[in-house]
């Protein structure tokens, strides 16, 4: 019988250059290895019978003599359902919640592990009527049943009408009252009767369906989601909804905080907002600059970190979310130290998600910034929290006093060189005529004069606002635990606090001693010889 190598020496002899199989019949001519190997599964996967349909010899698979069966010969293993005892799921539940519920933990393979047993309800919140709660059994049914008569609205038809043109009247006298008010200016009546103006259409941004679609994009490619938030004002620029969203649909992505724009609030107040933000998700100071930063090394090890978790993962994504110019790019790029994605210090410079690639394994992901809407949100927080640009909104001096109720007069004083305005702290009813004076003053200095030397209160306005979103004013919002102790006192103050208390117990232990030593020598024998 030939060989392959003999049937291409004969071709070559024989001057044949055809394009065929090299391989000569016989044994497995029509069959490579690869089918052999697979066909022969099927042929041992069989247990041997007689002719009675008695097993002589066991499926390899199914051999209790094989240590390492891939099947274990159990019908219990084929059912759709499985047992656990009481106390094992009682204490899968507790061991497994401490180690769920602490943000430092990393849970991996989640998708093999019974997850939903922690999640589930409890058959008491079900919602089926307890109609044995309302009224027992004995009192319903039997011979010492109770019929109650029903409570209703009216007792009669003319009742009902009465009724009925009551709440038509009502109806109608709402709907009048509605439609003169949107004659005046366009103000509704709310649930609870009372009015609330319509918000200007610039205040909707962030809201978009574009947006949130961008950002859910986001969520989906990313395995650890960092929320950027701003740290003069953390719990301001936290999305909550988005946040319940990913714990809730995707529990099994990282989510981490960076506190962003630390540089702009002192030290003490970053580590307070650090150390109160961490009880909920791991959280980190950062300062993004492309030539001076803080707090990348400590991020890039992070990343690598969980890189390291997921190291069945040829790369892992990271997807940054959060408000509008808390900066997200300006992370990317203090990450890659160079610009590979476009910055400004005015909200909506991106406008899709875009992939950045940080090292081999991990690339970082772009997003537009978003803003969850809420009731409890006016006007000036948007503005202040840097969502919209200010030079589209109309009528900006109106937002002046709520930005002197935000930032301390001598930081206002050093930052403008100008002092001489209402002292609206010891009587807030100067809190408007003191934001009057305040423009006016700017503006004469700055020779920022309309026609009539009137100042341009607009034009100053804007410039203010654009300086309190820039970091150029300085303010904070202090952190809840730290509020009362230090309240606006620098950190020397502190120190130098502690270093006096420290003097004082030193002095009192000191006197103690003296006064030990003192009654030590009056009553020893020499003493008295010598008296």
């Amino acid at each position: 019988m030939g060989t392959q190598k003999k049937e291409k020496q004969r071709r070559v002899r024989e001057n044949d250059t055809r394009d065929g199989n090299l391989r000569v019949k016989g044994e497995n001519f029509y069959r490579d290895a690869k089918k052999v190997k697979h066909l022969n599964m099927y042929k041992g996967g069989r247990a041997i019978r007689n002719a009675k349909g008695e097993i002589l010899k066991a499926a390899v698979l199914q051999s209790t003599d094989t240590p390492n069966a891939r099947v274990d010969p159990n019908r219990k293993w084929f059912g759709n359902t499985r047992v656990i005892a009481q106390d094992a799921l009682a204490h899968f539940r507790t061991a497994m919640g401490e180690k769920k519920n602490d943000t430092y933990q990393v849970l991996l393979r989640r998708n093999k592990l019974p997850m939903s047993l922690l999640d589930e309800k409890d058959h008491t919140e079900s919602p089926t009527a307890k109609i044995t709660e309302v009224e027992s059994y004995s009192l319903t049914f039997g011979p010492k049943q109770q019929r109650k008569k029903p409570r209703v609205a009216a007792s009669s038809l003319e009742d009902l009408a009465q009724l009925t043109e009551a709440d038509s009247t009502a109806f109608q006298e709402k709907q009048e009252l509605d439609s003169t008010l949107g004659l005046m200016g366009g103000s509704i009546l709310d649930k609870d009767d009372y009015t609330q103006e319509a918000k200007e259409a610039i205040f909707h941004k962030g809201q978009s369906k574009r947006i949130w679609n961008e950002l859910y994009k986001v969520i989906d490619s990313s395995d650890v989601v960092i929320h950027v938030l701003d740290a003069r004002d953390p719990l301001g620029t936290r999305c909550e909804s988005v946040e319940k969203y990913i714990r809730d649909e995707c529990p099994h992505k990282h989510l981490i905080y960076v506190l962003n724009k630390c540089d702009l609030v002192p030290t003490w107040v970053a580590a307070a907002w650090v150390k109160h933000l961490s009880k909920n998700y791991p959280t980190l100071a950062f300062h993004a600059s492309i030539t001076n930063s803080f707090g990348k090394g400590s991020l890039i090890q992070l990343l690598r970190q969980f890189s390291s978790l997921h190291s069945d993962r040829q790369q892992i994504s990271v997807g940054f979310i959060g408000y509008p110019n808390t900066g997200k790019s300006s992370i990317i790029n203090t990450l890659r130290r160079k610009k590979v994605c476009q910055v400004a210090p005015i909200p909506g410079e991106t406008k899709v998600w875009q992939y950045i690639t940080l090292m081999k394994k991990i690339f970082l992901i772009d997003c537009p910034g978003i803003v969850p809407p809420s009731s409890k949100d006016t006007e000036s927080d948007i503005l202040f929290r840097g969502v919209v640009r200010v030079e589209h909104v109309s009528n900006p001096e109106q937002y002046i006093p709520d930005m002197l109720r935000k930032c301390e007069r001598k930081h206002l004083e050093r930052t403008y060189e100008i002092k001489g305005w209402s002292k609206f702290e010891e009587d807030p009813s100067l809190l408007e005529q003191a934001s009057n004076e305040f423009i006016e003053i700017i503006a004469r200095k700055q020779g920022r004069l309309l026609k009539g030397g009137e100042p341009d209160e607009s034009g100053v306005s804007k410039q203010i606002l654009n300086d309190f979103n820039r970091g150029k004013i300085p303010w904070f919002t202090a952190p809840p635990k730290d509020e009362e102790e230090r309240s606006g006192e620098d950190k020397k103050s502190g120190y130098k606090r502690k270093r006096a208390e420290k003097e004082e117990k030193d002095d009192a232990k000191r006197a103690k001693v003296e006064e030990a030593y003192a009654n030590e020598a009056e009553e020893s024998p020499l003493a008295n010889e010598e008296a």
